[in-house]
Protein backbone atom coordinates (compact mmCIF):
# COMPACT_ATOMS: atom_id res chain seq x y z
CA UNK A 1 0.00 0.00 0.00
CA UNK A 2 3.00 2.29 -0.15
CA UNK A 3 3.66 4.41 -3.19
CA UNK A 4 7.40 4.47 -4.02
CA UNK A 5 7.05 8.10 -5.09
CA UNK A 6 6.43 9.98 -1.91
CA UNK A 7 6.38 13.56 -0.79
CA UNK A 8 8.76 14.28 2.04
CA UNK A 9 6.85 17.22 3.48
CA UNK A 10 4.90 17.02 6.74
CA UNK A 11 1.16 16.93 6.31
CA UNK A 12 -1.26 18.24 8.88
CA UNK A 13 -3.04 15.44 10.71
CA UNK A 14 -6.50 16.07 9.22
CA UNK A 15 -5.34 15.86 5.61
CA UNK A 16 -3.38 12.72 6.52
CA UNK A 17 -6.50 11.18 8.07
CA UNK A 18 -8.57 12.06 5.00
CA UNK A 19 -5.99 10.48 2.70
CA UNK A 20 -5.69 7.40 4.94
CA UNK A 21 -9.44 6.84 5.05
CA UNK A 22 -9.72 7.33 1.29
CA UNK A 23 -6.99 4.72 0.83
CA UNK A 24 -8.92 2.24 3.00
CA UNK A 25 -12.32 2.94 1.43
CA UNK A 26 -11.13 2.87 -2.17
CA UNK A 27 -8.38 0.27 -1.71
CA UNK A 28 -5.81 2.66 -3.17
CA UNK A 29 -2.05 2.80 -2.75
CA UNK A 30 -0.75 5.81 -0.89
CA UNK A 31 2.49 6.53 0.92
CA UNK A 32 2.70 7.57 4.56
CA UNK A 33 5.98 8.14 6.32
CA UNK A 34 6.57 6.59 9.73
CA UNK A 35 5.86 9.76 11.73
CA UNK A 36 2.55 10.28 9.92
CA UNK A 37 1.44 6.69 10.50
CA UNK A 38 2.27 7.01 14.19
CA UNK A 39 0.20 10.22 14.37
CA UNK A 40 -2.72 8.57 12.57
CA UNK A 41 -2.66 5.48 14.79
CA UNK A 42 -2.40 7.58 17.95
CA UNK A 43 -5.25 9.84 16.83
CA UNK A 44 -7.56 6.87 16.33
CA UNK A 45 -6.47 5.39 19.65
CA UNK A 46 -7.30 8.60 21.53
CA UNK A 47 -10.64 8.86 19.71
CA UNK A 48 -11.51 5.27 20.63
CA UNK A 49 -11.60 4.20 16.97
CA UNK A 50 -9.65 1.04 17.61
CA UNK A 51 -10.33 -0.78 14.32
CA UNK A 52 -8.89 2.12 12.33
CA UNK A 53 -6.01 2.50 14.78
CA UNK A 54 -5.16 -1.18 14.44
CA UNK A 55 -5.14 -0.90 10.64
CA UNK A 56 -2.76 2.06 10.82
CA UNK A 57 -0.43 0.10 13.13
CA UNK A 58 -0.51 -2.97 10.89
CA UNK A 59 0.27 -0.93 7.77
CA UNK A 60 3.15 0.75 9.56
CA UNK A 61 4.57 -2.49 10.95
CA UNK A 62 4.48 -4.10 7.50
CA UNK A 63 7.09 -1.60 6.39
CA UNK A 64 8.71 -0.61 9.68
CA UNK A 65 8.49 -3.88 11.66
CA UNK A 66 10.78 -2.90 14.55
CA UNK A 67 9.20 0.44 15.41
CA UNK A 68 8.68 0.46 19.16
CA UNK A 69 6.07 3.23 19.09
CA UNK A 70 3.82 1.24 16.72
CA UNK A 71 4.36 -2.01 18.62
CA UNK A 72 3.40 -0.49 21.99
CA UNK A 73 0.44 1.34 20.47
CA UNK A 74 -0.81 -1.80 18.73
CA UNK A 75 -0.55 -3.77 21.98
CA UNK A 76 -2.54 -1.07 23.82
CA UNK A 77 -5.19 -1.07 21.10
CA UNK A 78 -5.49 -4.86 21.31
CA UNK A 79 -5.99 -4.49 25.06
CA UNK A 80 -8.79 -1.98 24.50
CA UNK A 81 -10.37 -4.40 22.01
CA UNK A 82 -10.45 -7.09 24.72
CA UNK A 83 -7.62 -8.98 23.00
CA UNK A 84 -5.16 -8.67 25.87
CA UNK A 85 -3.56 -12.06 25.21
CA UNK A 86 -2.69 -11.07 21.63
CA UNK A 87 -1.32 -7.76 22.90
CA UNK A 88 0.73 -9.52 25.56
CA UNK A 89 2.20 -11.92 22.99
CA UNK A 90 3.18 -8.97 20.79
CA UNK A 91 4.97 -7.29 23.72
CA UNK A 92 6.77 -10.50 24.71
CA UNK A 93 8.11 -10.91 21.17
CA UNK A 94 9.25 -7.27 21.08
CA UNK A 95 11.04 -7.68 24.41
CA UNK A 96 13.27 -10.34 22.89
CA UNK A 97 14.79 -7.46 20.92
CA UNK A 98 14.31 -4.67 23.47
CA UNK A 99 14.38 -6.38 26.90
CA UNK A 100 14.89 -3.21 28.96
CA UNK A 101 12.55 -0.81 27.18
CA UNK A 102 10.38 0.86 29.84
CA UNK A 103 7.48 1.65 27.49
CA UNK A 104 7.19 -2.03 26.58
CA UNK A 105 7.31 -2.94 30.27
CA UNK A 106 4.58 -0.41 31.09
CA UNK A 107 2.24 -1.87 28.49
CA UNK A 108 3.15 -5.40 29.61
CA UNK A 109 2.18 -4.51 33.19
CA UNK A 110 -1.15 -3.05 32.09
CA UNK A 111 -1.95 -6.11 29.97
CA UNK A 112 -1.06 -8.47 32.83
CA UNK A 113 -3.45 -6.51 35.04
CA UNK A 114 -6.14 -6.87 32.38
CA UNK A 115 -5.43 -10.62 32.31
CA UNK A 116 -5.96 -10.64 36.11
CA UNK A 117 -2.30 -11.45 36.80
CA UNK A 118 -2.16 -8.58 39.26
CA UNK A 119 0.83 -9.72 41.34
CA UNK A 120 3.03 -10.00 38.24
CA UNK A 121 1.80 -6.61 37.04
CA UNK A 122 2.64 -4.96 40.37
CA UNK A 123 6.09 -6.54 40.29
CA UNK A 124 6.75 -5.04 36.84
CA UNK A 125 5.54 -1.57 37.81
CA UNK A 126 7.68 -1.58 40.96
CA UNK A 127 10.67 -2.52 38.81
CA UNK A 128 9.92 0.36 36.41
CA UNK A 129 9.75 2.80 39.34
CA UNK A 130 13.48 2.33 39.93
CA UNK A 131 14.30 3.71 36.47
CA UNK A 132 11.39 5.88 35.34
CA UNK A 133 11.79 9.65 35.23
CA UNK A 134 8.03 10.35 35.23
CA UNK A 135 7.08 8.35 38.29
CA UNK A 136 3.56 9.79 38.46
CA UNK A 137 2.47 7.69 35.47
CA UNK A 138 3.92 4.50 37.00
CA UNK A 139 2.12 5.12 40.30
CA UNK A 140 -1.03 5.83 38.29
CA UNK A 141 -0.75 2.46 36.53
CA UNK A 142 -0.14 0.77 39.88
CA UNK A 143 -3.29 2.42 41.18
CA UNK A 144 -5.32 1.15 38.24
CA UNK A 145 -3.92 -2.33 38.79
CA UNK A 146 -4.93 -2.31 42.46
CA UNK A 147 -8.34 -0.86 41.58
CA UNK A 148 -9.13 -3.74 39.22
CA UNK A 149 -7.69 -6.37 41.60
CA UNK A 150 -9.76 -5.11 43.54
CA UNK A 151 -7.69 -3.58 46.33
CA UNK A 152 -9.10 -0.04 46.51
CA UNK A 153 -7.20 0.97 49.68
CA UNK A 154 -3.86 0.21 48.02
CA UNK A 155 -5.13 2.00 44.90
CA UNK A 156 -5.81 5.13 46.98
CA UNK A 157 -2.19 5.14 48.19
CA UNK A 158 -0.84 4.81 44.65
CA UNK A 159 -3.02 7.58 43.21
CA UNK A 160 -1.98 9.87 46.08
CA UNK A 161 1.68 9.15 45.31
CA UNK A 162 1.02 9.87 41.64
CA UNK A 163 -0.38 13.28 42.60
CA UNK A 164 2.57 13.95 44.91
CA UNK A 165 4.90 13.56 41.93
CA UNK A 166 2.61 15.45 39.56
CA UNK A 167 -0.26 17.47 41.07
CA UNK A 168 -1.50 18.19 37.52
CA UNK A 169 -2.19 14.53 36.70
CA UNK A 170 -5.94 14.87 36.29
CA UNK A 171 -6.45 11.19 35.45
CA UNK A 172 -4.91 10.25 38.80
CA UNK A 173 -7.23 12.74 40.49
CA UNK A 174 -10.33 11.18 38.91
CA UNK A 175 -9.27 7.63 39.76
CA UNK A 176 -8.38 8.66 43.32
CA UNK A 177 -11.96 9.85 43.73
CA UNK A 178 -13.26 6.54 42.32
CA UNK A 179 -11.08 4.53 44.71
CA UNK A 180 -12.09 6.67 47.70
CA UNK A 181 -15.72 6.21 46.70
CA UNK A 182 -15.27 2.44 46.75
CA UNK A 183 -14.04 2.53 50.35
CA UNK A 184 -16.74 4.99 51.41
CA UNK A 185 -14.47 8.03 51.74
CA UNK A 186 -15.40 10.12 48.71
CA UNK A 187 -15.30 13.27 50.87
CA UNK A 188 -11.50 12.91 51.08
CA UNK A 189 -11.23 13.63 47.35
CA UNK A 190 -12.54 17.19 47.75
CA UNK A 191 -9.27 18.79 49.00
CA UNK A 192 -7.39 17.19 46.08
CA UNK A 193 -9.84 18.68 43.57
CA UNK A 194 -9.67 22.06 45.29
CA UNK A 195 -5.86 22.02 45.20
CA UNK A 196 -5.91 21.06 41.52
CA UNK A 197 -8.39 23.85 40.74
CA UNK A 198 -6.27 26.38 42.64
CA UNK A 199 -3.42 25.51 40.27
CA UNK A 200 -5.62 25.37 37.17
CA UNK A 201 -8.89 27.26 37.78
CA UNK A 202 -9.88 27.01 34.11
CA UNK A 203 -9.93 23.21 34.04
CA UNK A 204 -13.59 22.58 33.23
CA UNK A 205 -13.09 18.84 33.66
CA UNK A 206 -11.76 19.35 37.20
CA UNK A 207 -14.83 21.41 38.11
CA UNK A 208 -16.98 18.69 36.53
CA UNK A 209 -15.34 15.94 38.58
CA UNK A 210 -15.65 18.04 41.73
CA UNK A 211 -19.37 18.21 40.96
CA UNK A 212 -19.51 14.42 40.75
CA UNK A 213 -17.76 14.11 44.12
CA UNK A 214 -20.29 16.47 45.73
CA UNK A 215 -23.19 14.64 44.06
CA UNK A 216 -22.04 11.32 45.50
CA UNK A 217 -22.13 12.93 48.94
CA UNK A 218 -25.66 14.25 48.21
CA UNK A 219 -24.33 17.82 48.52
CA UNK A 220 -26.40 18.82 45.54
CA UNK A 221 -26.21 22.61 45.86
CA UNK A 222 -22.40 22.47 45.89
CA UNK A 223 -22.50 20.05 42.97
CA UNK A 224 -24.60 22.52 40.98
CA UNK A 225 -22.08 25.29 41.67
CA UNK A 226 -19.23 23.07 40.44
CA UNK A 227 -21.07 22.04 37.26
CA UNK A 228 -21.97 25.67 36.55
CA UNK A 229 -18.32 26.73 36.92
CA UNK A 230 -17.41 23.96 34.49
CA UNK A 231 -20.02 25.25 32.03
CA UNK A 232 -18.93 28.86 32.46
CA UNK A 233 -15.52 27.75 31.16
CA UNK A 234 -16.83 25.35 28.51
CA UNK A 235 -20.57 25.93 27.81
CA UNK A 236 -20.80 23.02 25.37
CA UNK A 237 -19.41 20.36 27.75
CA UNK A 238 -22.18 17.77 27.51
CA UNK A 239 -21.13 15.73 30.56
CA UNK A 240 -21.56 18.74 32.87
CA UNK A 241 -24.93 19.56 31.31
CA UNK A 242 -26.09 15.97 31.75
CA UNK A 243 -24.96 15.71 35.37
CA UNK A 244 -26.41 19.13 36.14
CA UNK A 245 -29.74 17.77 34.93
CA UNK A 246 -29.36 14.70 37.14
CA UNK A 247 -28.61 16.91 40.14
CA UNK A 248 -31.72 19.00 39.55
CA UNK A 249 -33.72 15.76 39.33
CA UNK A 250 -32.40 14.77 42.76
CA UNK A 251 -33.54 18.16 44.08
CA UNK A 252 -36.96 17.65 42.41
CA UNK A 253 -36.41 20.80 40.33
CA UNK A 254 -37.77 19.18 37.21
CA UNK A 255 -38.09 22.28 34.99
CA UNK A 256 -34.39 23.09 35.47
CA UNK A 257 -33.52 19.43 34.89
CA UNK A 258 -35.43 19.52 31.61
CA UNK A 259 -33.57 22.68 30.54
CA UNK A 260 -30.19 21.05 31.26
CA UNK A 261 -31.08 17.88 29.36
CA UNK A 262 -32.30 19.89 26.36
CA UNK A 263 -29.04 21.86 26.29
CA UNK A 264 -27.12 18.59 26.57
CA UNK A 265 -29.03 17.27 23.58
CA UNK A 266 -27.75 20.23 21.54
CA UNK A 267 -24.12 19.35 22.28
CA UNK A 268 -24.10 15.56 22.54
CA UNK A 269 -24.96 12.70 20.25
CA UNK A 270 -28.55 11.55 20.85
CA UNK A 271 -28.48 8.49 23.08
CA UNK A 272 -31.12 6.44 24.91
CA UNK A 273 -29.96 7.42 28.40
CA UNK A 274 -30.28 11.13 27.66
CA UNK A 275 -33.69 10.67 26.03
CA UNK A 276 -34.91 8.67 29.05
CA UNK A 277 -33.69 11.33 31.48
CA UNK A 278 -35.40 14.06 29.47
CA UNK A 279 -38.54 11.93 29.37
CA UNK A 280 -38.38 11.44 33.15
CA UNK A 281 -38.06 15.19 33.77
CA UNK A 282 -41.22 15.77 31.70
CA UNK A 283 -42.99 12.84 33.34
CA UNK A 284 -42.39 14.39 36.78
CA UNK A 285 -44.00 17.58 35.46
CA UNK A 286 -47.01 15.47 34.43
CA UNK A 287 -46.35 16.22 30.76
CA UNK A 288 -46.97 12.59 29.91
CA UNK A 289 -47.63 12.89 26.18
CA UNK A 290 -44.40 14.80 25.58
CA UNK A 291 -42.49 12.42 27.83
CA UNK A 292 -43.77 9.54 25.69
CA UNK A 293 -42.08 10.99 22.61
CA UNK A 294 -38.65 10.92 24.25
CA UNK A 295 -39.08 7.42 25.68
CA UNK A 296 -40.02 6.33 22.15
CA UNK A 297 -36.88 8.02 20.82
CA UNK A 298 -34.83 6.10 23.40
CA UNK A 299 -36.07 2.66 22.32
CA UNK A 300 -35.87 3.65 18.67
CA UNK A 301 -32.13 4.27 19.06
CA UNK A 302 -31.68 1.12 21.17
CA UNK A 303 -34.53 -1.44 21.07
CA UNK A 304 -32.88 -3.23 24.03
CA UNK A 305 -33.04 -0.18 26.35
CA UNK A 306 -35.39 -1.52 29.03
CA UNK A 307 -35.66 1.81 30.90
CA UNK A 308 -37.31 3.31 27.82
CA UNK A 309 -40.07 0.69 27.81
CA UNK A 310 -40.61 1.20 31.54
CA UNK A 311 -40.92 4.96 31.00
CA UNK A 312 -43.49 4.35 28.27
CA UNK A 313 -45.43 2.09 30.63
CA UNK A 314 -45.46 4.65 33.46
CA UNK A 315 -46.76 7.42 31.18
CA UNK A 316 -49.39 5.17 29.61
CA UNK A 317 -50.60 4.18 33.08
CA UNK A 318 -51.00 7.85 33.96
CA UNK A 319 -52.98 8.31 30.72
CA UNK A 320 -55.26 5.36 31.67
CA UNK A 321 -53.96 3.25 28.79
CA UNK A 322 -53.59 0.17 30.92
CA UNK A 323 -53.35 -2.55 28.28
CA UNK A 324 -50.67 -0.63 26.36
CA UNK A 325 -48.82 -0.12 29.63
CA UNK A 326 -49.00 -3.85 30.34
CA UNK A 327 -47.41 -4.58 26.95
CA UNK A 328 -44.41 -2.32 27.59
CA UNK A 329 -43.93 -3.51 31.18
CA UNK A 330 -43.67 -7.08 29.94
CA UNK A 331 -41.20 -5.93 27.31
CA UNK A 332 -39.05 -4.16 29.93
CA UNK A 333 -39.09 -7.25 32.17
CA UNK A 334 -38.14 -9.51 29.28
CA UNK A 335 -35.03 -7.38 28.79
CA UNK A 336 -34.26 -6.99 32.50
CA UNK A 337 -35.82 -9.40 34.98
CA UNK A 338 -33.87 -8.08 37.97
CA UNK A 339 -35.37 -4.59 38.35
CA UNK A 340 -37.96 -4.69 41.18
CA UNK A 341 -39.62 -1.47 39.98
CA UNK A 342 -40.64 -3.17 36.75
CA UNK A 343 -42.31 -6.00 38.65
CA UNK A 344 -44.10 -3.58 40.98
CA UNK A 345 -45.33 -1.63 37.96
CA UNK A 346 -46.58 -4.87 36.41
CA UNK A 347 -48.33 -5.76 39.68
CA UNK A 348 -50.07 -2.36 39.79
CA UNK A 349 -51.39 -2.77 36.25
CA UNK A 350 -52.47 -6.39 36.76
CA UNK A 351 -54.27 -5.35 39.95
CA UNK A 352 -56.09 -2.53 38.17
CA UNK A 353 -57.15 -4.93 35.40
CA UNK A 354 -58.54 -7.32 38.03
CA UNK A 355 -55.86 -9.99 37.60
CA UNK A 356 -55.13 -10.40 41.31
CA UNK A 357 -53.31 -13.74 40.95
CA UNK A 358 -50.93 -12.29 38.36
CA UNK A 359 -50.54 -9.20 40.55
CA UNK A 360 -49.65 -11.40 43.55
CA UNK A 361 -46.96 -13.15 41.52
CA UNK A 362 -45.51 -9.83 40.34
CA UNK A 363 -45.47 -8.35 43.87
CA UNK A 364 -43.76 -11.49 45.18
CA UNK A 365 -41.13 -11.30 42.44
CA UNK A 366 -40.48 -7.63 43.19
CA UNK A 367 -39.99 -8.35 46.89
CA UNK A 368 -37.70 -11.29 46.17
CA UNK A 369 -35.46 -8.78 44.41
CA UNK A 370 -35.79 -6.04 47.07
CA UNK A 371 -37.59 -6.80 50.32
CA UNK A 372 -36.51 -3.55 51.98
CA UNK A 373 -38.67 -1.19 49.91
CA UNK A 374 -41.71 -0.45 52.08
CA UNK A 375 -43.98 1.03 49.34
CA UNK A 376 -44.10 -2.34 47.54
CA UNK A 377 -45.33 -4.08 50.69
CA UNK A 378 -47.91 -1.33 51.22
CA UNK A 379 -49.21 -1.57 47.64
CA UNK A 380 -49.53 -5.34 47.86
CA UNK A 381 -51.41 -5.20 51.17
CA UNK A 382 -53.62 -2.40 49.84
CA UNK A 383 -54.65 -4.52 46.85
CA UNK A 384 -55.96 -7.25 49.16
CA UNK A 385 -57.58 -4.66 51.41
CA UNK A 386 -59.54 -3.35 48.42
CA UNK A 387 -60.53 -6.95 47.62
CA UNK A 388 -61.90 -7.25 51.18
CA UNK A 389 -59.31 -9.81 52.24
CA UNK A 390 -58.24 -8.05 55.44
CA UNK A 391 -56.45 -11.03 56.96
CA UNK A 392 -54.27 -11.39 53.86
CA UNK A 393 -53.46 -7.67 54.06
CA UNK A 394 -52.46 -8.09 57.71
CA UNK A 395 -50.31 -11.13 56.88
CA UNK A 396 -48.48 -9.14 54.20
CA UNK A 397 -47.81 -6.36 56.71
CA UNK A 398 -46.47 -8.86 59.25
CA UNK A 399 -44.03 -10.16 56.62
CA UNK A 400 -43.05 -6.57 55.86
CA UNK A 401 -42.35 -5.90 59.55
CA UNK A 402 -40.02 -8.91 59.64
CA UNK A 403 -37.94 -7.17 56.96
CA UNK A 404 -38.38 -3.58 58.17
CA UNK A 405 -38.93 -3.66 61.94
CA UNK A 406 -38.24 0.08 62.38
CA UNK A 407 -40.82 1.26 59.82
CA UNK A 408 -43.68 2.81 61.85
CA UNK A 409 -46.12 2.98 58.93
CA UNK A 410 -46.17 -0.80 58.66
CA UNK A 411 -47.35 -1.16 62.27
CA UNK A 412 -50.16 1.35 61.75
CA UNK A 413 -51.29 -0.44 58.61
CA UNK A 414 -51.15 -3.79 60.43
CA UNK A 415 -53.40 -2.28 63.11
CA UNK A 416 -55.82 -0.99 60.47
CA UNK A 417 -56.12 -4.34 58.70
CA UNK A 418 -56.45 -6.26 61.97
CA UNK A 419 -59.22 -3.94 63.16
CA UNK A 420 -61.01 -4.54 59.86
CA UNK A 421 -60.54 -8.29 60.44
CA UNK A 422 -62.03 -7.88 63.96
CA UNK A 423 -58.76 -8.92 65.64
CA UNK A 424 -58.78 -6.02 68.10
CA UNK A 425 -56.29 -7.28 70.68
CA UNK A 426 -53.60 -7.89 68.08
CA UNK A 427 -54.46 -4.59 66.41
CA UNK A 428 -53.88 -2.64 69.63
CA UNK A 429 -50.45 -4.28 70.03
CA UNK A 430 -49.34 -3.03 66.59
CA UNK A 431 -50.94 0.36 67.15
CA UNK A 432 -48.97 0.75 70.37
CA UNK A 433 -45.69 -0.14 68.66
CA UNK A 434 -46.40 2.30 65.84
CA UNK A 435 -47.05 5.08 68.35
CA UNK A 436 -43.75 4.33 70.06
CA UNK A 437 -41.82 4.47 66.78
CA UNK A 438 -43.44 7.57 65.26
CA UNK A 439 -46.42 9.10 67.03
CA UNK A 440 -47.25 11.63 64.30
CA UNK A 441 -47.86 8.99 61.63
CA UNK A 442 -50.99 7.76 63.42
CA UNK A 443 -53.09 10.19 61.34
CA UNK A 444 -53.06 7.76 58.39
CA UNK A 445 -55.41 5.51 60.38
CA UNK A 446 -58.30 7.97 60.05
CA UNK A 447 -58.27 7.67 56.23
CA UNK A 448 -59.47 4.08 56.62
CA UNK A 449 -62.25 4.85 59.10
CA UNK A 450 -64.44 7.68 57.75
CA UNK A 451 -67.16 6.98 60.34
CA UNK A 452 -66.98 9.74 62.95
CA UNK A 453 -67.82 7.47 65.89
CA UNK A 454 -65.09 5.02 64.93
CA UNK A 455 -62.61 7.87 64.61
CA UNK A 456 -63.53 9.08 68.09
CA UNK A 457 -62.97 5.60 69.56
CA UNK A 458 -59.55 5.29 67.87
CA UNK A 459 -58.60 8.81 68.94
CA UNK A 460 -59.52 7.92 72.51
CA UNK A 461 -57.22 4.86 72.39
CA UNK A 462 -54.38 6.98 71.05
CA UNK A 463 -54.89 9.62 73.73
CA UNK A 464 -54.72 6.92 76.41
CA UNK A 465 -51.32 5.89 75.08
CA UNK A 466 -50.15 9.51 75.07
CA UNK A 467 -51.00 9.83 78.76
Amino acid sequence: MLDPEFDDHKEDIQSSLNRFEKMLNEDENSFFDLDTLEQIAEHYFIQGKFDEGLKACNIGLEHFPYTLELITLKAQILGEMQQAEAGYELIENAMLLFPTDLDLLMVKGSLLSQLKQHEKAVEIFLHILEYAEEKDDVYFRLGLCYLTWPKPREAVDMFKKSLEHNPENENALVELANALDEIGKIEESIPYYEKFIDQDPFSYTAWYNLGIAYSKQKKYEKAIDAYEYSLAIEPTFASSLFNLGNTYMNLEEYVKAEESYRLCLQHDEPNPELYCCLGASLERQKQFNEALTYYKDAVKIDPLWDEGYYGLAVCLTELDKWFESLHFLKKAIKLNETNPLYWTGLADVEAYLGNSISADEAFQKSLELDSFFAPTWVKWAQMHFELGDYEKSADIMLSAIDELPEEAELYYRSAIFLIKAAQFKEAFHFLETGLMLDYDKHVLIFDYFPNLETQKAIFKLIQQYKK
